[in-house]
């Protein structure tokens, strides 16, 4: 396990149409089932019928779909602003040095296991009735204390055995809580043991203490940003990424909430900054699910959550992905990217709500 201290974490039934039969005894009643037909036809071709749309545009901010049928967050959070229009950050050009010009972007989630372990990181959906157990935080006055409703069959990032950072991500569908953990551990009494645990309420805008961690680096909720494999599959992302940078600043800006360094150069990234692909990048040549990825990431960008390889962004571990198709995403450079100036969305320092652009 990484030192906290730098890191603090890195990583059926077929519907049937019954047709109405006419039985046709004679000439007469051939001539009414023929005058029924072109009515029929001349009514729907004189109806102005309302375009399907198989997805919301790009500026739509909504979860989609929602988890549980609880929103990620209200549609004016951070989280779920559209920042394609938003002026490039004036230090953009040193930020992206410092992460990587060349380097290129990761998918850190996929299908299958890597090293043994399932690749991404998972969430657990929870009953509203779910039996609350006891946590014990080791950065306890950081963390909302427990006790947490964890199934036994939770999900853990990187499976039981797993020696890394062992995100467990929670969403109590009666409630609609979310609750993430870092670090953690189930104990032979039922309780937990974690490194640190965060709260928040789904349908608020409220950010955590200023100075607290979370289950991540920055002080911010891990799953608003993850890749799931449903929302690209329904044709769309709309909502900001997670991503991670091999070096961060001392220091952190809205909306995060904490920093995980002690680096003071200006040059490298602070926890919370916020990164968009240009939009002059083609993406035309990439698959179906690569482009609704790389849409997401030039309408709502990514956000610095931690220390780790850079270019890495996260996702949830799902059999249908095509591990391939991915790593294709990686034809897409460091420099391909921009930093923006997110200070004139916000409402308040310690709420994720935003002016809409």
């Amino acid at each position: 396990m990484k030192d906290q201290a730098e890191h603090y974490q890195t990583q059926a039934s077929r519907e049937q149409t019954m047709q109405p039969q006419l039985i046709l005894a004679s000439p007469t009643h051939r001539l009414l089932t023929f005058t029924l037909i072109l009515m029929l036809t001349l009514t729907m071709a004189c109806t102005t019928a309302t375009p399907f749309r198989s997805q919301p545009a790009p500026t739509q901010a909504i979860s989609f779909p929602p988890l549980a049928d609880c929103p990620l967050f209200p549609s004016n959070n951070i989280w779920n602003t559209d920042i394609s229009q938003l002026p490039v950050h004036s230090n953009s050009a040193n930020f992206i040095k410092s992460i990587g010009l060349n380097d290129r972007l990761h998918p850190d989630f996929g299908s299958g296991l890597y090293d043994d372990e399932p690749i991404g990181i998972p969430y657990t959906i929870a009953p509203g009735n779910q039996r609350l157990v006891p946590v014990d935080f080791d950065y306890a006055d950081e963390s909302d204390p427990g006790p947490y409703p964890i199934p036994p069959n939770v999900s853990i990032e990187g499976g039981q055995q797993s020696s890394g950072d062992r995100h467990v991500i929670l969403v109590n569908r009666g409630t609609c809580k979310l609750y993430e953990m870092f670090a953690s551990y189930p104990q032979s009494d039922d309780s937990w043991k974690a490194g640190s645990g965060a709260v928040w309420d789904l349908h608020s805008n409220a950010l955590r203490p200023q100075t607290w961690t979370s289950a991540d680096a920055a002080g911010l909720p891990i799953l608003p940003g993850l890749v799931r494999y449903d929302e690209v599959a329904a044709g769309a992302i709309n909502h900001a990424l997670r991503f991670t940078v091999s070096r961060t600043q001392h220091a952190f800006i809205w909306p995060a909430r904490h920093y995980a360094s002690s680096d003071s150069d200006p040059n490298l990234p602070p926890m919370g900054l916020r990164l968009r692909l240009k939009a002059s990048v083609n993406i035309s040549s990439f698959s179906p699910t690569n482009r609704v990825i790389l849409t997401a990431l030039k309408h709502y960008g990514m956000i610095v959550a931690d220390n780790g390889s850079s270019w890495f962004i996260s996702g949830t571990p799902d059999k249908r992905w095509n591990n391939d198709d991915l790593h294709a995403l990686g034809e897409i450079p460091g420099s391909d990217f921009e930093v923006v100036d997110e200070s004139s969305l916000q409402v308040s320092p310690n709420s994720g709500q935003t002016r809409q652009p």
